[in-house]
Order: structure tokens, then C-alpha cells, then sequence
């Protein structure tokens, strides 16, 4: 199995690094002339967050439990903020809150990596013992799949790692005739009835998408199916790709390896061209070995996104204990490249999210884990407010900058909602031209977060809500084009249509982090993360409003904030 219990210890090992790479040029710039650059971290800080985990300093890009400790390995470049040079540096927590940093776990040592250590996953073999595959980068640049191991078992820290001596243990070859320049990113391994090993690596093939298959009855030797897992025409490069079970009709994890009745499989891809993590839900046929997408599915950058915001390269895996499957996600910078050098460190996690099947089984659902709640303090509560047309109301006493903060509102004169064109069909460029600051009937109404006291600067969070041909339509936003006064950073807006019935109530729950706002619409139904980089919104002067710039009433229900205190994060 792909995960298992040992004696008193559970494991729960998928771990990630979350971030292959393709082909240098169109991917990732090197800035090779900024790598001798020593950083030096600006003393004043104030877009670095508290409660998310994010290295000391330079640059990273992304995650396992072993003997109950969570192990979080991500691609790290200790001699610069930029991409290069990369590691995989690790971290540990009893929490998934609290984190302790170690030496890098892998770093180029063999001819099979010796050009770059990229992404991968852990598996653990039926004994217990936890094995790594990876990207390597060879000495003629290209992308090999590497093995590697813990020294000691007795450590649950797994401080030391060796690698295989029959690395790479796959890679490209005339024969196989795979892109060399496109292979990368091998999952968790999940384990047949015919007690054979599957992992799955992303790759293109021109302008299409593929998932090659390998099989091993031993982790060592592999050998490539016949056929593909599964491909998708004109979506480019898939990195990073994920295949899990989720259970019919409940929230409860799954073992990776698990297939049966009541079972379906998610299929998640990060594309490269841009930047976006899609997923699709279908069935994995276990004896022809494929995944097949449900009807209707749209495996291209307009289908289902695990967020509509800046949220890349992730990876799943089931907590055996407490029988969660948890989804760790890469957050990047919206600042220049100046700008991090200046600030000294680059990429950021994001909160880990529970994600469990939807009741209609059309799409998934995702939650901050419980374990972030031990960081509340300081609750302000609002337990009923009406907001008229074109007011706000101020949260008082709540920390700004560092803050949780649910609400739900309630709304009433569906008759005056705006009518939905038709022709409407891309919501985030429907949230750009009717920002916050664009009235309409039934909304804007939201929250306005990192705002400065005068709203020179502030990121709404908001939704509308339109008539469609047989139904209401609400849309959901991350408008970020007020932000900063610092118009070098990327102030894109972001969208999604949000699938509730207004008729009922509408929930909002946004993490917000110095420069980070993580937003959960519908119960979990829709995220959107972004990244925002205020100039007088900073610390004491961030402020925290509800607000309704429609000409409609709507009801807040319930307001709850909390100031959050600072994790231990190295």
C-alpha cells in the first residue's frame, strides 16, 4: 500500500516537492547573474507572514508524516531568491502549524542529478520503509527519474538520505522516444491487485498533455506501460500530475492504493503554460490501467481549478491517522524580482486544506485544517448587522494584518438582480470590469482586507449576484486592483462562478497574512488565494471591513474574526 501503519506510529508519507520544472527557457528564468548576488534581507518586513510557512529567506517552491511527524520537503535555493541551485530542503512539525527546519534532505551528488534535485513524491513500501522518487537534471540536461532512501529508520526525522546506485531509474531513451526536455514530476506510487507498483510522470508530446506509466514489482526497476495513463490535446505541459480516490458519499481520506464501489478518482494537472492546477473527476480503471474523466468534463484551463488564484504545483496525500487526504499548494511572488531580492526570500505555502467529493460528485471541496484554529485569539464578533447600499462597516479591534475572519450574508430582493449577458463567460474578466468599485444591484458585498485607514489601498473579496436564464448566478472575486500604491507589483483580479443557491445564505472565510489572502467562498466550494504587497496597509495599519457597494440591502448574519497569533515557522 502506498501508505501504511507501524507499530504505534502512523504514517502518513506523501510528501512533495512541489515544483517540477520544463524546459529552463520557457519556465523558470535562472537569472544567473543575479546567483552570485549575496541577499541581504531588508530589516523591516512587513510582508512577511506569520502563520504560514515560508523559508528563512531566498527562494522556494513547496511537502509527508513518519513516525508522527510531519515532514515538509520543498525545493529551496540557498544562494539566492531566485530560481536556481535548487535543493530540497526540509522541515518538520508535530502540527502541520509549527515548523523546525533541518540540512537539506537531497541535493545534487550522482551524474543522474547532478545538474538539479526537481520534484517528486514519497511512497511507503509494505514495511514500513519510505521511499523517494524524483527529478533529477543530468549532465546533458536531461530529465531522469531518481530514487532515494532514509539512512536510519530510527530517526523520525529522517535527517539523512542515500540514493539509489541504479539511478536514474527511469529516463528518456531513443526507445521510448520521451521528450527529455519533458519528463518530470513522478507521483505517489499506488499498488495493483497484481501487486505491481504504478507511478505516473507528467509530459507533452507537441502541444499535448500526457501522463506516462510505469510499473515495478520491486521500486527499482521499472518498466513503461504500452499505453498512457491518460492525455488531454492542446494543454500543454503537465507538471506535477496527482491521481486519488475520494469516497462517494463521505469527507474521510483515502489510501492512495484504494479503488473499488463507491470509489471515484480525481486527475489533477498543473499546467505549465499557465500556471494553473486543473482537475477533472473520472474513474481509474485498474485492469487496462487508465483514467477515464466523467461526461462533461473540461480538461483544459477553463474546467475545474482547486483556486482561481495564485495557486500552483500541488500535491495530496492521505493522513492515515486521521484519515484526511490534506492538498499542499505553492503560492509565488506578485512582486518584481528587484523587489525580492530586496526583501530576501521568494514563494510561500499555503495553509493545508482538507478536500473531500462534493454531494453532486461534480467537483471538490476544500477546507483550512482544524489545526490553524489553534492560532485564534482575540474574537470579535458581529452576530447581525444590515449593510445598506453603499456602506461599510469596520471590524473593530482585530488585528488586520494577521487575521480569520467567517462571515455569512443573506439577501432578499432577488428581483432587482442584474441580468447575466450571455455573452459572460469568463469570470475573471467579469470580476475586472465590475470591480469593487463598479456598483450594481445585488453586490459588490464582501469584505475589503488589508485596507488602509483612508482606502487609498485595500484587496475586496466579494461577490455578485446576477439573474441567469433558469437560475441565479453568483460570482465570486479576489479584486486586487487597488492593493498597493506600488503599481510595479501584478495586481491581477481573479474569478470563478460560485455553484450555491443565493436563496440561502452565503459564506465567506478569508485567511488573510500580511501579504497573503486566502478566500473560501460557498463553504469551500471556490477558493481563490492572492498575493498583495500594501505600501500603508501594513501591520497597525491594516483595517478589516464588511462592505456592500451595491443599491440593494444585504443582511450579515454572522461576523466572527480572529487576530492570529504567530506560528513557529523556523
Amino acid at each position: 500500500m502506498a501508505i501504511s501503519c507501524v507499530s504505534l506510529f502512523f504514517f502518513f508519507f506523501s510528501f512533495l516537492l512541489s515544483h517540477g520544472i520544463v524546459d529552463i527557457q520557457a519556465s523558470h528564468h535562472e537569472y544567473k547573474n543575479l546567483q552570485s548576488f549575496e541577499t541581504t534581507m531588508s530589516r523591516k518586513q512587513p510582508y512577511r507572514t506569520g502563520y504560514h510557512f515560508q523559508s528563512p529567506k531566498n527562494w522556494i517552491n513547496a511537502p509527508m508524516i513518519y513516525k508522527g511527524i510531519y515532514h515538509l520537503f520543498y525545493q529551496y535555493n540557498p544562494k539566492g531568491v531566485v530560481w536556481g541551485n535548487i535543493v530540497w530542503a526540509h522541515s518538520t512539525s508535530t502540527d502541520l502549524v509549527n515548523w523546525t527546519p533541518h540540512d537539506p534532505a537531497i541535493y545534487p551528488s550522482q551524474p543522474s542529478d547532478i545538474n538539479g534535485c526537481w520534484s517528486g513524491s514519497a511512497t511507503i513500501l509494505p514495511s514500513g520503509k519510505p521511499v523517494i522518487l524524483y527529478t533529477g537534471i543530468d549532465p546533458s540536461s536531461n530529465q531522469v527519474q531518481n530514487l532515494a532512501m532514509p539512512k536510519n529508520l530510527s530517526d523520525p526525522y529522517l535527517r539523512e538520505w542515500v540514493k539509489s546506485p541504479k539511478n536514474p531509474v527511469m529516463a528518456p531513451n531513443a526507445k521510448n522516444q520521451i521528450n527529455a526536455s519533458s519528463f518530470r514530476d513522478p507521483t505517489t506510487a499506488w499498488l495493483g491487485h497484481d501487486r505491481k507498483w504504478r507511478v505516473t510522470i507528467g509530459s507533452k508530446v507537441n502541444r499535448k498533455g500526457l501522463a506516462y506509466l510505469f510499473t515495478s514489482k520491486d521500486f527499482v526497476h521499472w518498466t513503461q506501460s504500452r499505453h498512457l495513463l491518460h492525455s488531454a490535446n492542446d494543454t500543454g505541459m503537465w507538471e506535477c500530475v496527482d491521481l486519488y480516490p475520494v469516497d462517494y458519499d463521505s469527507k474521510i481520506g483515502i489510501d492512495t492504493s484504494v479503488n473499488g464501489p463507491n470509489i471515484k478518482h480525481v486527475l489533477k494537472i498543473s499546467l505549465d503554460d499557465t500556471r494553473h492546477d486543473i482537475y477533472t473527476i473520472g474513474t481509474y480503471n485498474p485492469d487496462k490501467d487508465i483514467y477515464i474523466p466523467d461526461e462533461g468534463s473540461v480538461e483544459g484551463d477553463s474546467g475545474l481549478r482547486y483556486d482561481y488564484g495564485k495557486f500552483y504545483a500541488s500535491k495530496t496525500f492521505f493522513d492515515s491517522e486521521t484519515k484526511r487526504r490534506i492538498l499542499w499548494g505553492w503560492i509565488n511572488e506578485s512582486s518584481t524580482v528587484e523587489d525580492d531580492i530586496k526583501k530576501g526570500w521568494s514563494g510561500i505555502q499555503a495553509i493545508p486544506r482538507v478536500i473531500w467529493l462534493n454531494k453532486s460528485r461534480k467537483q471538490l471541496i476544500q477546507w483550512p485544517i482544524t489545526e490553524i484554529e489553534k492560532l485564534r485569539t482575540k474574537q470579535v464578533k458581529i452576530p447581525s448587522k444590515l449593510l445598506e447600499g453603499g456602506s461599510r462597516l469596520e471590524v473593530p479591534g482585530a488585528n488586520g494584518a494577521q487575521v480569520n475572519v467567517e462571515v455569512t450574508f443573506k439577501i432578499t430582493e432577488f428581483e432587482k438582480a442584474e441580468v447575466l449577458d450571455p455573452s459572460w463567460t469568463n469570470p475573471r474578466l467579469l470580476c475586472s470590469q465590475k470591480g469593487a468599485s463598479v456598483r450594481g444591484s445585488l453586490g459588490p458585498f464582501g469584505l475589503l482586507v488589508l485596507a488602509s485607514k483612508d482606502l487609498q489601498e485595500y484587496t475586496a473579496v466579494f461577490f455578485r449576484i446576477f439573474k441567469g436564464h433558469d437560475k441565479h448566478v453568483v460570482l465570486m472575486c479576489s479584486d486586487q486592483s487597488r492593493s498597493s500604491l506600488n503599481l510595479d507589483n501584478d495586481m491581477t483580479t481573479y474569478g470563478a462562478f460560485l455553484d450555491v443557491d443565493p436563496l440561502h445564505k452565503i459564506s465567506l472565510r478569508s485567511l488573510i497574512d500580511h501579504s497573503i489572502v486566502e478566500s473560501f467562498g460557498g463553504e469551500g466550494k471556490t477558493c481563490i488565494t492572492a498575493r498583495v504587497y500594501p505600501t500603508l496597509a501594513i501591520d497597525d495599519g491594516a483595517h478589516l471591513y464588511a462592505f456592500n457597494n451595491g443599491t440593494e440591502n444585504v443582511k450579515i448574519t454572522g461576523l466572527k474574526a480572529w487576530t492570529m497569533k504567530t506560528a513557529r515557522i523556523n
